[in-house]
C-alpha cells in the first residue's frame, strides 16, 4: 500500500501560522514602545533605537516562536514543558541580542561586535531590557494560549452539554410516542381486530426505522418529513376516513438540519386534541417554507379548536414541552413558537415553530 507524502510543515499551516504572525505583529508594537522609551531617557536617534529594537525583538520572537511549534507539535497549549522552555527563551534572548546588536551595528555604520566594548552599565541595561521584554513577551504569550485552550474546552464542555440534554429529551420523548400509540392499539383490539393487526404491522415497520436511524443530533428536513409520514400512516390504519393530511417541504429546504422528531409532538397534539373529540376528524397540514433568513413550520388541523380542546391529561403538556425545550437548547432566544386558531375556514388550531436557517 502506498502512501502519499506528509503535508510539508503542518505545524505552521492554518491557525498557528495565524498565531505565530500574531505573535509577531504584537512584538513589532512592544518593540517601537521600548524604541520610543529609549529615545526619551537616554537620548539619540529613534531611529537607531527602533532599528535595534526592533533586531533583538523579531530575532527573539522568531527563534522563540519557531522552537515551541517544532518542540510541542499538536498540543493544547504549544509551550514546552519543564527545562526546555528555559532553554528556548535563553537561547533566544542570547541570539536576539546578539543578531539585533550586530544588524543595529551595521545600520549605525557602528564597528562590528561594538556592543561588547560597552561600558559595563551600557551593557548591563541592554541585557537586562532584553531578558525582561523577552521574559515578559514569552509569558503573555503563553497566558494568551492558555487562555485562549481554556475557552475551547469551556466552549467543548457547553457543546458536550447540549448534545446530552437533546438525547435526554429525544430518550424521553420516543417512549411517550410508543406509549400512546400502544394506548390506542390496545382499544381498536377490542373493536376491530383486523385493523389492530394492520396497525401493528405499521407499527412494527415504523419503530424498524426509527430505532435503526442514527441517534445523530439533528438530521434533514426531509427526514423529519418522512418519519412524520409514516406516523401518519400509522394513525390513519386506526382513524381509517377520519384522518386526512398533507405534508409540503419545498425543496431548497429538504436539505436543512433539525433536532429529530420535533414535529411529531405537534401532530399528535392535533390528532389527540383536535380531530379525535370530532365525530367527522378532520385535516392536517404540515407545511414548511422561507421567511427571510427563518424557516417557518406550520401545523395545522381542522379539529375542534384550542377553546373546545378536551382538557390535557398531561401527555400534550408533556410533548408541547419537549418541542419548546428542544428549540430553547438548540436555537436559544432566536427560535418561537405560538399556537393560535387555524385561518382555516374549517376551524381548528395552528402551531407555528419559528428558528434561523444556517448560514
Amino acid at each position: 500500500m502506498s502512501v502519499g507524502p506528509p503535508a510539508a510543515f503542518p505545524r505552521f499551516g492554518g491557525e498557528n501560522l495565524r498565531d505565530m504572525l500574531r505573535h509577531g505583529l504584537i512584538t513589532a508594537v512592544f518593540c517601537c514602545l521600548i524604541a520610543c522609551a529609549l529615545t526619551i531617557t537616554d537620548g539619540g536617534g529613534w531611529a537607531a533605537h527602533l532599528v535595534y529594537s526592533l533586531s533583538i525583538g523579531l530575532i527573539s520572537w522568531l527563534f522563540i516562536d519557531t522552537t515551541r511549534l517544532l518542540i510541542t507539535g499538536h498540543r493544547d497549549i504549544r509551550w514546552p514543558l519543564g527545562g526546555r522552555g528555559y532553554v528556548v527563551v535563553v537561547v533566544g534572548v542570547t541570539l536576539g541580542f546578539m543578531g539585533g546588536n550586530f544588524i543595529g551595528d551595521a545600520w549605525t555604520g557602528a564597528p562590528a561586535f561594538d556592543f561588547l566594548a560597552f561600558g559595563g552599565h551600557k551593557l548591563a541595561t541592554g541585557v537586562v531590557i532584553t531578558v525582561v521584554a523577552t521574559i515578559g513577551m514569552c509569558f503573555f504569550f503563553y497566558s494568551l494560549g492558555k487562555s485562549k485552550h481554556l475557552q475551547s474546552q469551556i466552549d467543548l464542555a457547553q457543546r458536550d452539554a447540549t448534545e446530552a440534554r437533546l438525547k435526554l429529551l429525544e430518550t424521553q420523548l420516543e417512549p411517550h410516542m410508543l406509549f400512546n400509540t400502544l394506548a390506542n392499539l390496545r382499544v381498536l383490539i377490542t373493536i376491530d381486530p383486523p385493523r389492530a393487526v394492520a396497525m401493528l404491522d405499521r407499527l412494527n415497520s415504523y419503530l424498524r426505522v426509527t430505532l435503526s436511524g442514527s441517534r445523530a443530533l439533528s438530521h434533514p428536513l426531509s427526514a423529519e418529513f418522512d418519519r412524520l409520514g409514516d406516523y401518519l400512516e400509522l394513525m390513519s390504519v386506526r382513524m381509517g376516513e377520519r384522518l386526512r393530511y398533507t405534508l409540503e417541504l419545498p425543496d431548497d429546504l429538504r436539505d436543512v438540519p433539525v433536532p429529530p422528531l420535533l414535529l411529531q409532538p405537534l401532530v399528535e397534539n392535533s390528532i389527540r386534541h383536535g380531530l379525535e373529540p370530532k365525530v367527522e376528524g378532520g385535516r392536517i397540514a404540515v407545511r414548511a417554507h422561507r421567511d427571510a433568513d427563518r424557516l417557518v413550520i406550520e401545523v395545522s388541523d381542522t379539529g375542534v379548536g384550542l377553546g373546545a380542546a378536551a382538557p390535557s391529561d398531561g401527555g400534550s403538556g408533556f410533548g408541547m414541552e419537549q418541542v419548546r425545550e428542544r428549540l430553547a437548547t438548540v436555537y436559544g432566544e432566536r427560535s418561537r413558537m405560538a399556537l393560535a386558531p387555524s385561518p382555516d375556514p374549517a376551524g381548528g388550531t395552528c402551531a407555528t415553530l419559528s428558528f434561523p436557517l444556517p448560514a
